[in-house]
């Protein structure tokens, strides 16, 4: 195995997985360096003022913590096929907005993390280019990128990136794929993590459908560095994740996760409920269809509609513990 870059060389072999839309908190990021292990704030759908005020507050506790990016990569969608997908989702409910395209205020994000940087920066969905992976690497800032794919991991290594995240296709929420027209593949992550390591020498972490101890002690024998745990933690006491999703992950009505584009354009694994089977069909476009569905799940979270909310699962959702973060990492270590 490669050496991971300081301050991910000083942790413990799990990672807390960024996840964006709540379920990520100052607290939660705060309680995994408590317990040793390395977090990540989501700037996903955050301003860069409310991102600079997170990274504030955690860094009363600690600055061994990083911060995840979403790198502009749109899928678009003509105004013909989100008008169209537009009438279908509002004959069941609220008048829905017209079309927005946007990067996420990646300029204004990238500005701050430049001008006040942290330990660790990652990027998801698209690459960022060489030129400001450079620009990091002159503040000290440890890059990352996700990948699913040994050529996506190279793709990566040519920006210069420093650490791969290797996600498999049994990951909750968004799939990191670099092409969203193009489903992630089912593989066992021990396998992808060892065709990763034969494209590159860049450390790995691996992450996607890790259940247990046994799971981070088969990644880790392929070849990862480290696990990252996202929907394990999603029932933890120090998440953001919200009433109602907090409850269907423990909700025997729900029995499967699927692959759906039904609530963002993007391949995500979502608990499937009414929203996933009725939408199967949905268009392919990001960051359009988030903000046209986004009025539906403010409203379903609201009222505590499971059936019309993204879910965002994992496929080991049924180990999620409603528990403390440092009894759920530490049964991952025994």
């Amino acid at each position: 195995m490669s050496q991971l870059p300081e301050p991910l060389r000083q942790s413990r072999p799990v990672h807390v997985a960024p996840m964006a839309g709540g379920p990520t908190t100052p607290t939660l990021v705060i309680a995994a360096a408590r317990f040793g292990a390395f977090a990540q704030l989501a700037a996903g759908y955050r301003s860069a003022e409310e991102l600079a005020a997170e990274i504030a507050e955690v860094r009363t506790r600690t600055d061994r913590f990083g911060v995840n990016l979403f790198a502009p990569n749109p899928v678009p969608i003509s105004d013909a096929d989100y008008d169209a997908y537009r009438s279908v989702l509002e004959a069941e409910g609220p008048a829905l907005p017209d079309k927005r395209e946007d990067d996420d205020a990646w300029g204004d994000k990238v500005a701050l993390l430049l001008d006040d940087p942290v330990a660790v920066v990652s990027f998801t969905f698209g690459l960022p280019d060489a030129a400001l992976v450079a620009e990091f690497r002159k503040r000290g800032t440890v890059t990352m990128q996700s990948v699913t794919t040994p050529g996506e991991a190279a793709a990566a290594a040519e920006r210069g990136i420093d650490v791969l995240v290797v996600q498999g296709e049994a990951a909750g929420g968004h799939s990191a794929v670099l092409d969203p027209a193009a489903a992630p593949l089912w593989q066992p992550l021990p396998e992808l993590v060892r065709d990763v390591r034969s494209a590159t020498t860049l450390p790995v972490i691996a992450a996607g459908g890790i259940g247990g101890a046994d799971d981070v002690e088969a990644v880790r024998l392929a070849g990862a560095d480290a696990a990252m745990i996202g929907t394990l933690v999603l029932r933890t006491v120090e998440a953001g994740t919200g009433a109602t999703h907090r409850a269907a992950l423990a909700d025997p009505v729900f029995d499967r996760t699927a692959l759906t584009r039904a609530f963002t354009g993007r391949p995500a694994r979502a608990l499937v409920n009414r929203f996933v089977r009725d939408h199967d069909d949905a268009p392919l476009g990001y960051p359009a269809l988030h903000h046209l569905t986004k009025p539906i799940r403010t409203a379903a979270a609201a009222a505590g509609d499971a059936q019309s909310l993204h879910l965002w699962a994992g496929r080991s959702w049924r180990a999620a513990a409603d528990a403390p973060l440092a009894d759920v990492l530490e049964a991952l270590l025994t």
